[in-house]
């Protein structure tokens, strides 16, 4: 075996290794790029990384939840991943912080107390009754 043969077997498989690791290697550039998701209390999650669809999916989390800032913070890493040769389709994901209370149609809130009577109702009911003064 030659020398040309050793280096071209170890491009082989240093491709296949890139290829292989691309959730690695996006979850790696994540914790070194945006230190501000941590450090504002947020977390991320690659939820997937397909290297033969090309397709990375990103979930943000924690402090990113209702964060006014997400919007940027989403854009950057959308606008530099897509710059990666292998990356064809990148969707970052932050769930809405109304989310986890139930969503904006959730009738009481997570206290159990109606939120149309501004926190005085009584444990569900707009309705006061006959007792109410």
């Amino acid at each position: 075996m030659t020398q040309s043969d050793v280096d071209t077997d170890a491009d082989a498989s240093g491709e296949a290794d890139a290829e292989g690791s691309l959730r690695e290697r996006v979850e790696q550039w994540i914790s070194r790029e945006m230190p501000i998701i941590q450090m504002h209390g947020g977390t991320s999650a690659v939820r997937k990384a397909d290297p033969e669809t090309g397709e990375v999916v990103v979930e943000l989390g924690g402090g990113c939840k209702g964060c006014s800032v997400s919007d940027v913070t989403t854009g950057n890493i959308e606008a530099a991943l897509i710059e990666w040769p292998e990356v064809e389709e990148v969707t970052v994901r932050v769930p809405d912080a109304r989310d986890s209370l139930g969503g904006p149609d959730q009738p009481e809130s997570i206290m159990g107390v109606d939120r149309t009577e501004g926190g005085r109702g009584d444990w569900g009911s707009s309705n006061p009754g006959k007792d109410h003064l």
